[in-house]
């Protein structure tokens, strides 16, 4: 897996929101290149024991699912997870067009925990992940993923921010 000679690993922390989004256009316009592998990382914080997998992978997290299965509703479904078409339709055309490989692990719990589990179990050469825009003081009131992330590790992290723009 990850950390092999010349293999790139990108982590990419989704929550399938326009701050995700945002953090994945980044990660395509400027820092994944051809032969990179994207680990997309999603966390579902309450799972739902009777309509997916979460019982069998909680502890560890889903085994690495191939974008073109993660695509299919049935296959997202099984493990719990939602994704919207925009950014299914995003990591594809990037995979196509950055000839990158898509991977995506779902994990359930606590987003900020079972982040750091993944960044300490899989050697990364980065994570990226999006923000919601929040002020200092509203982030440390209602808490930060990426702070949080940021905090407990040496990985080098990109927070991406969605620019609202008045109109």
């Amino acid at each position: 897996m990850a950390g092999a000679e010349g293999e790139r690993w990108v982590g990419l922390a989704t929550d399938f929101s326009e701050g995700s989004r945002a953090a994945l256009r980044w990660a395509a316009d400027n820092l994944l290149r051809a032969g990179d592998h994207l680990l997309l990382l999603h966390v579902i914080k309450e799972p739902d024991y009777e309509q997916s997998e979460a019982i069998l992978w909680e502890s560890t997290g889903s085994p690495l699912i191939p974008l073109s299965e993660f695509s299919d509703p049935i296959i997202a479904k099984k493990y719990g997870a939602k994704p919207d078409i925009e950014t299914l339709d995003l990591l594809n055309t990037t995979a196509t067009q950055k000839e990158i490989m898509v991977v995506v692990k779902v994990m359930w719990g606590d987003p900020r925990e079972k982040l750091c589990q993944v960044i300490h179990d899989t050697p990364l050469s980065c994570l990226v992940i999006g923000s919601r825009g929040l002020g200092k003081l509203k982030r440390v009131l209602l808490g930060s993923v990426s702070d949080y992330v940021n905090e407990q590790h040496n990985l080098p992290c990109h927070r991406c921010q969605v620019i609202k723009h008045e109109g």
